[in-house]
């Protein structure tokens, strides 16, 4: 069922949210690449960084964007929609609102890291992102050939772990182990620091 998307408002993120966004966020990740990545807590952001939630008429967390602010450079640590609603643009809804903060902060750019997941990837193109790098993300997992890594003494082999890899390694690594995937940085520019414009 589609909601309506006057019956979805998106406000700032308040402490009384953590229970619904921690569940939006494991429930829309199942279906990704990040499906394994749960959490028990949203990490704590500090201003000027902010998070931002979608919620229904019953004050229901069906959306959620964090963005961590650093100076002049600002990252989407991150965005979810409920599986119920995805493809109702509440996740554009959440940029849009995100970006409106933005402006005037003197942040000229907001990236985020994302991987192979053809939906995310098509939608930070439309949201007029740019890939600007990529580097590995690698799980060693039962089975996997766990040559090379080392423990401490007295510790077994390692029985999982997750690596990150350059990306010039992609064949040697996906030749070891099942479960790699590649990152991309996406990027978009929010200000022209040689104008007194926004950035299109």
């Amino acid at each position: 069922m589609t909601t309506p998307l006057n019956d979805v408002t998106i406000r700032a993120f308040s402490p009384a949210d953590e229970t619904g966004w921690l569940r939006c966020r494991v429930l829309a990740f199942l279906s990704t690449q990040y499906y394994d990545d749960v959490r028990q807590h949203r990490p704590q952001l500090s201003e000027p960084s902010f998070g931002l939630v979608a919620v229904d008429t019953e004050q229901q967390v069906v959306g959620l964007l964090d963005v961590r602010v650093d100076g002049a450079e600002a990252t989407i640590d991150t965005v979810a929609v409920h599986p119920d609603h995805q493809g109702e643009g509440i996740a554009t809804r959440l940029l849009d609102a995100a970006l409106a903060r933005l402006g005037g902060s003197g942040v000229s750019s907001l990236d985020a890291w994302t991987r192979e997941d053809p939906a995310a990837n098509a939608w930070y193109r439309r949201m007029g992102f740019t890939e600007r790098d990529r580097y590995l993300h690698v799980h060693l997992s039962d089975g996997d050939d766990a040559d090379g890594f080392v423990t401490p003494p007295g510790f077994s082999s390692p029985v999982s772990a997750f690596v990150h890899v350059g990306i010039d390694r992609e064949e040697e690594v996906r030749s070891r182990f099942a479960r790699v995937y590649v990152c991309r940085q996406y990027q978009r520019d929010l200000w022209d620091p040689d104008s007194t414009t926004p950035a299109g």
